[in-house]
């Protein structure tokens, strides 16, 4: 009797999915795009009174209103990609990577040192390649240190990543004290006069350079990540270091191997940024990327091809929020709350592509039936 006796189903059961289709998962992903763009229209009539037309033809035209603003849209999405690429194996692998800032910042600053120190000893390709090598080795031991330690005496890698960032500021900073003794603490433009160590112009374009070495990498570790023994001992060690041990995996390798990988890409988006882009070095040559990275790879889902878009998106807000600033004359706030709204839906939607919402209206069903469904 108690076995069929009817009771209430909850009004909303949600269960996880199985499987969905790649169309039906991007088409949710699509529609919370169009949602969160019609939830900004609504915020910007109610708090500016402007036309939200308006606004999103400048987000537009700060991202492709020119030839200088798309090669400058595409430079930073390729330096944010790069970082993306760094610290997603580190994350695959449940490793919480949080000091990229810090290990593009050492990449950067070895770059700056041998531009500064060797910049009338060699000849540019030269000393390009004795950059490339001092910056991924600057990057691979910043990596290498809190890796040790996880892989030693199981620290907390991310507290541990995170002071690294602050100490690789500190370099930096006493760096420019050095080399810079009035007391300005702004590092100038190093050999603007002969351009040794600056990267080729490809084409009459600066950035073209930077963004060609991304493409590659890109590519590069996403057979890395999918085909390479390496990147299925990742796999492996991310869903369960206990699984990985059974099956003969060195855990600990695995995981001084990897952060020395990341921090080494780290130290090529750093040698990026120096010789390719802004050609100085500051406390703030990172920009915010390494945390922005971390978003970027979870969005893409350790996907390096779909970070590309993931990538191209983010910076395209960035672009586009700043430009409503200049162009509409607000409060950068209200450029910031609009790109939050969309991050918000965009992050968001991730729920339903993994999880199904049902609803019973009011349904009765006998616990027979909720065992016999559970089983399912």
């Amino acid at each position: 009797m108690a076995a069929n006796k009817k009771k209430h189903e909850p009004f909303i059961h949600i269960t996880k999915r199985d499987a969905i289709v790649w169309w039906k998962a991007w088409l949710i992903r699509i529609a919370a795009v169009i949602i969160a763009l019609l939830v900004c229209a609504i915020v910007v009539v109610a708090l500016t009174g402007y036309n939200p037309i308006k606004v999103y033809a400048s987000m537009i035209d700060g991202t492709f209103g020119s030839s200088r603003k798309v090669w400058n849209t595409l430079q930073s999405t390729a330096i944010l990609l790069c970082i993306s690429l760094a610290v997603t194996p580190a994350f695959k692998m449940k490793f919480w990577n949080i000091g990229a800032e810090g290990q593009v910042l050492m990449g950067a600053l070895a770059s700056a040192a041998c531009m500064f120190y060797a910049g009338d000893r060699f000849p540019t390709p030269i000393l390009i390649l004795i950059m490339a090598i001092a910056s991924i080795v600057s990057g691979m031991i910043w990596a290498l240190i809190p890796a040790f330690f996880k892989a030693k005496w199981n620290t907390n890698e991310t507290l541990f990543t995170l002071m690294m960032n602050y100490v690789a500021i500190q370099f930096v900073s006493f760096a420019i004290m050095v080399w810079v003794p009035n007391g300005s603490m702004t590092m100038g433009v190093i050999n603007r006069a002969s351009k040794i160590g600056w990267f080729p112009e490809i084409f009459g374009q600066k950035y073209l350079f930077n963004i060609i070495i991304v493409v590659l990498l890109t590519v590069a570790m996403f057979v890395y990540l999918k085909f390479s023994k390496h990147g299925y001992e990742i796999a492996v060690v991310g869903e369960s270091e206990n699984t990985a041990r059974y099956i003969g995996i060195n855990v600990k390798h695995v995981i001084i191997r990897t952060m020395m990988f990341s921090g080494a890409l780290c130290g090529v988006a750093g040698l990026l940024l120096v010789a390719g882009t802004n050609h100085t070095i500051t406390t703030s040559t990172a920009g915010g990327n390494g945390f922005t990275a971390i978003m970027v790879s979870w969005l893409a889902k350790f996907n390096p091809i779909i970070m590309m878009l993931t990538s191209f998106l983010i910076v395209f807000l960035q672009r586009g929020a700043g430009q409503i600033a200049t162009t509409l004359r607000l409060n950068q706030s209200i450029s910031d709350i609009l790109t939050g709204i969309i991050l918000f839906f965009i992050i968001g939607c991730e729920f339903f592509v993994n999880y199904k919402i049902n609803f019973s209206f009011g349904k009765k069903i006998t616990e027979a039936e909720k065992i016999e469904e559970a089983a399912k």
